[in-house]
């Protein structure tokens, strides 16, 4: 007994030890890879709530060993990740450690001032992002990296891993779409963590003027691109956990139409719904609450679909996936009236509003952006960090 005991303890320490020794390490953690070039240097940080080196987050755990940190930019969302999409954040001081804030987003170009570019020597990035073509976190680094390019500084990127890192998916951003929510001529799911991003954006010269950024990525350590990593702290207000974030890329599309999804409730991109939906028992009524102070369909009834029960291997395995914008759009029979300008900014090219007023099935349409993900795959091959 005493034996099977024993026994059965090394085993289980074997696979806690095993567990620890293969859990990812995101870039904010492999201090000794980046400290060392941050020694002596005026360092301004580009973060937010997401910003966690193990327990600590990143402007607490620099301050903590003495680095000189002069600033911190704040992206959409703001520094501590409160404010509505697309809110203008105010800049203002860190309570906790007394560190000015400088608000970005809302500021017209989301680029820094040339006052403000002297104010450091170094930018650390490291935010979240969840690696999809109109979440805006990537077309915030690319813009850093052009301003950083523009006055010869020195970028650091902490990497962390892409929950939808396992797929690519969806057509190529046509550029005359290009907005704040398509920024790259990139697929809608473009599979790649910012670091890896980063990479491409320089290689491809995607910056204006062919300009190249000095950059330093920090990988992380026990990720490959089919590593389901479930994020500890939510990138932002409404997306509260892994199963939303494996709708986003599909049900996000609700933005551009008449339809809510579910802003305004406890379960934002995992329902959708409208007042005059047809056919449904399951109903939802948007209020306002922080991070949707107004959202669309402001405290009326919606009648539609709960996505809640889909499992998140269904999900992944669908990808991107039209069809609950067909279903709402049949549903509802207000023609083109059910899109609004914004559908296009997202989707990134025109064929697929018209091919759904045209009747075609979600499968039909997918299959015109097939050739757009294996150009792209083979095109990202050379900038990709970890293992496909």
């Amino acid at each position: 007994m005493t034996r099977k005991y024993i026994f059965l303890m090394m085993l289980f320490t074997t696979s806690i030890f095993a567990q620890n020794e293969t859990a990812v390490k995101v870039g904010a953690e492999m201090t000794d890879s980046y400290f060392p070039l941050l020694k002596g240097k005026r360092v301004a940080v580009m973060t937010n709530q997401t910003g966690m080196a193990g327990d600590e987050h990143l402007v607490d755990m620099l301050k903590r060993n003495r680095l000189n940190i002069v600033g911190i930019f704040s992206p959409e969302h703001g520094f501590r990740g409160t404010a509505d999409a697309g809110e203008h954040v105010d800049s203002s001081i860190d309570e906790r450690t007394g560190i000015p804030i400088w608000s970005l987003y809302g500021s017209g170009s989301g680029k820094p001032s040339a006052d403000k570019m002297k104010e450091f020597d170094i930018l650390l990035f490291d935010l979240q992002d969840v690696g999809l073509r109109f979440y805006t976190y990537y077309a915030s680094m690319a813009r850093m990296m052009d301003v950083c390019a523009e006055h010869g500084k020195k970028m650091i990127i902490l990497d962390r891993p892409n929950p939808n890192g396992m797929y690519v998916d969806g057509p190529i951003l046509d550029m005359k779409h290009k907005s704040g929510v398509g920024w790259l001529p990139i697929p809608l799911v473009h599979g790649m963590t910012l670091g890896e991003l980063a990479l491409m954006i320089n290689g491809e010269k995607w910056l204006p003027n062919d300009r190249v950024c000095d950059i330093t990525i920090v990988p992380c350590e026990n990720y490959t691109h089919q590593t389901l990593y479930e994020l500890p702290i939510s990138p932002s207000p409404n997306l509260p956990n892994i199963h939303s974030i494996y709708l986003y890329p599909s049900t996000c599309l609700f933005e551009g139409t008449v339809v809510s999804l579910g802003r305004g409730t406890s379960f934002p991109f995992e329902v959708y719904g409208h007042p005059k939906f047809k056919g449904s028992t399951f109903s939802f009524t948007p209020r306002s609450v922080p991070g949707a102070k107004n959202p669309p369909l402001l405290n009326k009834k919606c009648y539609g679909v709960d996505l809640r029960n889909l499992s998140n291997e269904y999900i992944r395995e669908n990808g991107f996936d039209l069809t609950y914008v067909i279903d709402a759009y049949k549903n509802l029979g207000m023609g083109d009236k059910f899109f609004t300008s914004f559908f296009e900014k997202l989707v990134g090219v025109d064929y697929i509003r018209q091919d759904i007023i045209a009747g075609k099935q979600a499968g039909e349409i997918k299959e015109k952006w097939f050739c757009d993900v294996v150009k792209f795959k083979q095109q990202r091959r050379p900038y990709l960090l970890y293992k496909e």
